[in-house]
């Protein structure tokens, strides 16, 4: 799946250019619209600048996917996606491919060939030029070749690579195009009914990144539609092309606007400033230029059945758009300035009647989001906990947090007698779990000054280096510094919020009083220090208890927010109303089990109230995998309190 959502990424690149063709196509279309319909030198010279871009996308893609794929954005990657398209399209052109199959007329080769400069093909060719960087830019050859070594045998493994690539697709290529074109004439011959499919599937598949492939086969001339290139370079059939475009222009600029005042209308009092900043900008992105992804992710993750509403929306809107006398089409996306862009493109049919049809979906969204959101209590933006609205955010605070990781992951490092020493590094919920080379150099008095809570040394070569909730972030740092990723501070800070600050003056920052929880799993209360592990025994983490569960079932012990959920499902942690931290673990060592067992509940940033589900574990999937299954449950600030369960 990330390979999927990471290729998602790298066709935006390419795809970024499209704003750049429609604006040169537009103005050429809007200047022999103002010239009585005549073109003139002028509207020749922009029409023709757009339509150098969009003649070109495919090549365009095998490029930017070779950036965006490879490991780092080089130039020499780009170089490789441009050597893979030039030697597969050469091979499979179809002069070539009637010479490889013994056929006098060219005419008589198969269509597919006529069609292999495509999207498809460019990002096969930039998905090549990519994977030959990363396997072979480091490559030494022997002196004797040493020119061609490195970054400039890339090229040359590619066109290889290439080779192999291009003898396939002269097998499966003409399979993949009639099944696309089959796909394609079927959601032709449905008519409205198939725009109306297509528009719904484009929006599901946003998620996975999966859109733009869906996208090439009706936007551009994979399966023979082509509808955005036709519309834009005015040579399609007027009343026909632009179906597969017109539908999103209600929807995007109005209909998601509609949705984003329904969700500020539903956030809480004391968020709906934050939620306006968010909604906001995602409701002027989406309007201006047709950018959903903003308001899109704000509540897709959140709200997915919310999502799936929105899809079906999506959907009606192309269905109702292909019926209608009305075509428009866009060079970016279905917003406002491809609206005006295209209001006087020869292809434009009835553009009026799309604000109208807009304001119809404002309505519906507005109306429809907000009984959905308030009907089910959905979190959307506004109604969760403000911690988590900038979580993934790129603005000040998070760089800042970001720096202080890397600032600790460096100290760490030394710490751990540096990168060399590291031979494996993971992370469980609260920890740094290692193989180190040597054990000896370890600076444990280094690492609590760093922001460690405590050491531990299992046996062998295993070492913990026990940290807190954020430990995710301080791995990754650590990753990013041995991987030479990124440089090491100049002086590694030490860690002025770490857990082993508060050691320094015992009782400084915590609260001495009993906190008391509900007990949030079923079973038998036992004391921290019997549970089979020192961190948690040792009161390292903060005070606790733990609980011999007779249930699976992990509730919410109070009312407060969902802090943190770990990837494998095995621990989570919450922040009260009361400003308490509390961390759930279910099972001793059971992040080995890799989520195997445990089904979450919640997500971060979401509110619950005493008794919430959160977890479901699966005991005898711990017990059969080796695991205690005793849970501790730990005030991580409230050294100095005592933890009742009741």
């Amino acid at each position: 799946m990330k390979f999927f959502q990471r290729l998602g990424r790298s066709l935006m690149l390419p795809v970024a250019v499209l704003p750049v063709a429609a604006i040169l196509s537009g103005i050429g279309y809007w200047i022999t619209s103002a010239s009585g319909g005549e073109s003139n030198v002028v509207a020749v010279f922009f029409s023709a600048a757009g339509g150098a871009l969009l003649d070109n996308m495919p090549v365009l893609f095998a490029i930017g996917v070779a950036i965006g794929m490879a490991s780092k954005a080089d130039g020499t990657a780009a170089l490789a996606g441009l050597v893979s398209w030039l030697t597969v399209t050469t091979l499979l052109s179809p002069d070539n491919v009637a010479k490889f199959r013994g056929i006098a007329e060219v005419a008589d080769v198969d269509p597919a060939f006529t069609k292999v400069e495509n999207v498809f093909v460019g990002i096969i060719c930039g998905l090549i030029g990519a994977y030959a960087y990363d396997k072979f830019k480091d490559t030494k050859l022997p002196d004797a070749l040493s020119f061609f070594s490195g970054r400039r045998s890339v090229a040359i493994v590619t066109a290889g690579m290439s080779l192999v690539v291009a003898l396939a697709l002269f097998v499966i290529w003409p399979l993949v195009y009639t099944g696309l074109v089959l796909f394609g004439e079927f959601i032709v011959t449905q008519g409205p009914i198939g725009a109306g499919i297509y528009g719904f599937l484009n929006r599901m598949l946003i998620p996975l990144g999966l859109h733009h492939a869906l996208n090439s086969v009706f936007w551009f001339d994979v399966a023979g539609i082509n509808d955005l290139v036709n519309f834009q370079t005015g040579e399609g059939t007027r009343g026909v092309t632009g179906q597969y475009m017109t539908g999103f222009f209600p929807v995007m600029m109005f209909g998601l606007p509609g949705a984003a005042l329904a969700m500020y209308t539903t956030a809480l009092t004391a968020r709906k400033k934050i939620a306006a900043g968010i909604l906001l900008s995602g409701a002027v992105s989406s309007f201006f230029v047709g950018v959903t992804e903003p308001l899109e992710f704000a509540f897709m993750f959140l709200a997915p059945g919310l999502y799936v509403v929105h899809a079906l929306f999506m959907g009606i809107s192309m269905a109702v758009s292909a019926m209608l006398p009305v075509r428009m089409g866009f060079g970016f996306s279905g917003g406002f300035i491809d609206l005006v862009l295209g209001w006087v493109n020869p292809m434009a049919q009835n553009p009026w009647a799309i604000p109208v049809m807009g304001v119809f979906w404002f309505v519906v969204y507005f109306l429809t989001f907000r009984f959905i959101i308030l009907k089910f209590r959905l979190k959307t933006p506004g109604r969760e906990d403000a911690a988590d609205l900038a979580e993934g955010g790129d603005g000040a605070e998070g760089s800042a947090a970001a720096g202080g990781f890397l600032g600790t992951g460096a100290a760490f490092l030394a710490a751990l007698g540096g990168p060399k020493n590291i031979v494996d590094l993971e992370n469980c919920a609260t920890r740094l779990r290692m193989e180190l080379a040597d054990v000896s150099v370890i600076d444990e008095p280094a690492l609590k000054r760093a922001g460690a809570a405590g050491v531990m040394k299992p046996g062998g070569t295993s070492v913990q280096v026990i940290y807190g909730l954020n430990v995710q972030f301080v791995k990754d740092a650590m990753d990013d510094l041995i991987a030479g990723r990124v440089e090491a501070p100049s002086a590694p800070v030490e860690a002025d919020d770490a857990p082993a600050a508060a050691e320094a003056a015992p009782g400084a920052g915590f609260l001495t009083e009993i906190v008391r929880l509900r007990q949030p799993l079923a079973g038998r209360i036992v004391a921290l220090e019997d549970v089979p592990d020192a961190t948690f025994a040792g009161g390292i983490m903060g005070p606790g208890l733990a609980i011999e569960p007779a249930s699976g079932e992990v509730v919410a012990p109070a009312a407060g927010t969902v802090a943190h959920v770990f990837d494998t499902g095995h621990a989570v942690a919450l922040q009260l109303d009361d400003g308490t931290e509390v961390l759930i673990h279910v099972g001793i060592d059971t992040v080995q089990m890799k989520g195997a067992g445990f089904t979450t509940h919640v997500a971060a940033g979401q509110r619950v109230e005493a008794g919430d589900p959160l977890i479901t574990a699966d005991l005898d999937a711990i017990r059969a995998a080796g695991h205690p299954t005793i849970t501790p449950v730990i005030a991580l600030n409230r050294k100095g309190s005592h933890l009742e369960l009741v």
